[in-house]
């Protein structure tokens, strides 16, 4: 089993694959005004396994298609979806965010959380923007500075990880370029870094490491998860996700 794979295996069971939380999803819809009030076609893009995507299917009147390139992850989504009375409401789509099959205009709503990096974020909004209606949403959450200084060490970091990583200012300029009204923006506290992701991630590293004979390849796996954890707890105060909130024009 690659590298890859392991980091599939390690997070395929988890609720998130990413810092998130259900009351920050509810506070996003609601900056963006979504409600039961009329029936929406969402695409919930790099869903992982669902948690944005189920609360959505239980919150809105909608049809939601939820977009991953991982099947494992799609498989556990259809199981928790079902488990939760909801599967009817989604539809799963086996695909790479950057090469979508949608029709011009075919969704009301665009959601990502913690996912666009894969991307980029302005490419994804870029591209993603044909397939809303004007006057459809965006919300998609994104890795940003929360000051305009922070240590080199941390500074190295992010740069070698994901040179898009800036101020939300930046980001929200570059929603602005590419034809999106910013609506609103908010930045994901602590719990939803510790309590809802790492400390679940690091509650599963043994039964992960068991699992795989404690090969040397997991351990590689689970030690950069190690620092990546350790890097948080040591500098969260200069980063989180923001979450942005926008409409097409």
């Amino acid at each position: 089993m690659d590298d890859f794979q392991l980091l599939i295996d390690l997070h395929r069971t988890a609720e998130r694959q990413g810092p998130g939380g259900g009351a920050e999803t509810k506070r996003a819809m609601e900056l963006a005004g979504l409600d039961r009030s009329h029936p929406l076609k969402i695409a919930d893009i790099g869903c992982g396994t669902g948690a944005s995507t189920i609360l959505l299917a239980k919150e809105l009147d909608a049809e939601i298609t939820a977009v991953d390139f991982l099947s494992e992850f799609l498989d556990e989504l259809q199981a928790r979806a079902s488990k939760h009375g909801v599967a009817d409401r989604i539809t799963v789509l086996n695909c790479s965010m950057d090469a979508l099959p949608f029709d011009e205009g075919a969704f009301d709503v665009i959601w990502s959380e913690g996912a666009v990096y894969n991307m980029g974020f302005e490419a994804g909004i870029s591209a993603w923007s044909r397939f809303l209606r004007p006057g459809g949403k965006l919300i998609v959450s994104e890795i940003t500075w929360l000051s305009a200084k922070r240590p080199e060490a941390l500074q190295s970091h992010w740069q070698a990880e994901y040179p898009e990583i800036d101020v939300a200012s930046t980001k929200i300029g570059l929603l602005e370029r590419h034809g999106y009204s910013p609506q609103g923006y908010f930045v994901l506290p602590e719990h939803c870094w510790l309590e809802n992701y790492y400390r679940p991630m690091q509650s599963r590293f043994d039964v992960f490491l068991e699992r795989h004979g404690q090969i040397d390849q997991a351990k590689a796996v689970v030690e950069v998860e190690r620092h990546e954890i350790a890097l948080y707890e040591k500098y969260r105060n200069y980063y989180s996700y923001g979450v942005y909130v926008a409409k097409k024009m």
